[in-house]
């Protein structure tokens, strides 16, 4: 345990990492950071309905702006609401996090690939089967 834990545990044995407050910091700082953090999700929602109902924007770009607005949502509400940052107090944090992120790429990537190659795997062709449903 490095001495600046030691520190903490022995001023605040109670409050866990990620909870602790600055020095001479309130709960107003607090209730700011989540108002921040909710200002900016709203924000980046709208502009994503905006973007999506928009002829403003190129066509074509539309998917990867959504998707770029999806990962800053997401960091908004890491850093905002579950207040995961690279800290060394939340390093447990960002491995748990970096865990579930590789087990979610496990499931797409295995779900496309079992989609991609399902008309191989099937006993007969898609080509037959859909002449058989007409």
């Amino acid at each position: 345990m490095s001495h600046t834990e030691q520190d903490r545990e022995a001023t605040h044995p109670d409050i866990p990492p990620g909870d602790e407050f600055l020095p001479g910091g309130t709960v107003g700082e607090g209730v700011k950071s989540y108002l921040v953090g909710l200002g900016l999700a709203a924000l980046l929602t709208a502009v994503s309905f905006f973007i999506a109902r928009t002829s403003l924007v190129w066509q074509p770009s539309i998917p990867v702006a959504l998707v770029v607005l999806a990962v800053g949502q997401m960091g908004v509400h890491l850093v905002f609401f579950l207040h995961i940052t690279s800290g060394p107090d939340n390093v447990n944090n960002v491995m748990a996090l970096a865990f579930g992120v590789l087990i979610v790429l496990f499931i797409i990537g295995g779900s496309l690939w079992i989609m991609g190659h399902l008309n191989a795997n099937m006993m007969l062709p898609m080509s037959t089967i859909m002449q058989m449903r007409q």
